[in-house]
């Protein structure tokens, strides 16, 4: 049976900020977002959550929650650095690493010899190394499985660790409620509460045809998870599946003039991150997000085999239908790019 230790760095953006600016350690601040209000947060400290502040979260929502949030631009290439660094740590232990984002990572530690193979002892051996080589606490949880692994890393958060064992392991899936479950977001918990469907085991009550009826290929998977079946290995092999840009505006925009200029600025910063990963720029399809002053927000997508700029204004005047008077803050472009098994990895990494 695998030995998966799931790592995540506590706030890790924050935490780096906190480092570097100890009179900070103890009031609410978030990275991201804007002094004018407009933008997301991208993560915040303990202190900030305490009021209710999340990541993702709309910056004007957060400074109603938190009229004292201090806002941090944050410093990207300095995350990716302390990633690397925590990215060496992992090495030292096994090669099977697969990183999640810049925070977090699955580690196989199966076949580690060090601590006895213990994988509690070798989660927490990473944490002490992680902190005192970088100043940052990290949470960590073993299962093993991958879904199970994840789930834990998050119960004893901040700097802890929950270790769920081969003999634990029915026994805790069963009481799982079902939006713990990775892939489960609101909407589909919602949707499976109506259906009297709260936990693992309701799951196991249903059959696993009805599921799929449900949720499609999905319910398949949520079948499995529930039975404590996860048999994905870690792989350090991930493929991106998309390359994308976007930027929230200062002010609300109207017109289709006004977004296609908008376009024009993003167009060459989506082009130069996909010749990192296709230089003939071959894609399998071509999608255009428009976020409303409303917050609600409309994706279009069709299928397009080569990045083509013009294409853009069609994907445009269908997403414009949807407007509906409202003013647009947030435009995005993205491509899907094809599934090849040997593809290389994309040297840039994504960004906002």
């Amino acid at each position: 049976m695998r030995k998966i230790i799931h790592i995540d760095m506590d706030c890790f953006f924050a935490a780096v900020e906190m480092r570097d600016h100890p009179e900070w350690r103890d009031i609410p601040i978030a990275i991201g977002g804007s002094a004018d209000r407009r933008g997301v947060i991208a993560t915040c400290n303990y202190p900030a959550r305490e009021y209710g502040v999340r990541s993702a979260m709309a910056t004007a929502y957060a400074l109603r929650l938190c009229p004292q949030l201090l806002l941090v631009p944050g410093r990207m290439e300095l995350y990716r650095q302390v990633s690397a660094q925590i990215r060496q740590i992992f090495s030292r232990y096994t090669d099977l690493i697969e990183p999640l984002s810049l925070d977090e990572a699955y580690l196989d530690v199966t076949h580690c010899l060090a601590f006895n193979g213990s994988a509690t002892l070798i989660a927490q051996d990473i944490r002490a190394a992680i902190y005192r080589e970088t100043g940052l606490t990290a949470s960590a949880g073993v299962a093993p499985c991958k879904f199970v692994a994840k789930i834990a890393s998050d119960e004893n958060k901040p700097d802890g660790i929950r270790v769920v064992t081969p003999e634990q392991l029915d026994d805790y899936v069963r009481q799982l409620p079902l939006e713990l479950i990775p892939g489960v977001g609101k909407v589909t918990a919602e949707k499976l509460a109506k259906l009297g469907l709260l936990s693992c085991e309701d799951v196991r009550q249903s059959n696993e045809s009805q599921m799929v009826e449900i949720l499609g290929k999905f319910g398949k998977a949520l079948w499995q998870r529930a039975h404590s079946i996860d048999e994905r290995p870690v792989s350090n092999e991930r493929q991106r599946k998309s390359v994308g840009a976007e930027v929230t505006l200062p002010q609300d925009i109207y017109t289709r003039a006004e977004c296609w200029q908008v376009i024009e600025r993003l167009y060459d910063k989506l082009e130069a991150r996909l010749k990192a990963y296709q230089p003939d720029l071959h894609i399998y399809g071509q999608g255009l997000k428009l976020k409303f002053d409303d917050f609600r927000q409309t994706t279009v997508e069709h299928r397009q085999l080569r990045l083509s700029r013009a294409y853009f204004g069609q994907l445009l005047d269908e997403g414009l239908s949807r407007q509906q008077h409202r003013g647009i803050r947030l435009v995005g472009m993205h491509v899907t790019l094809p599934t090849e098994p040997n593809s290389p990895q994309l040297a840039l990494p994504l960004e906002s």
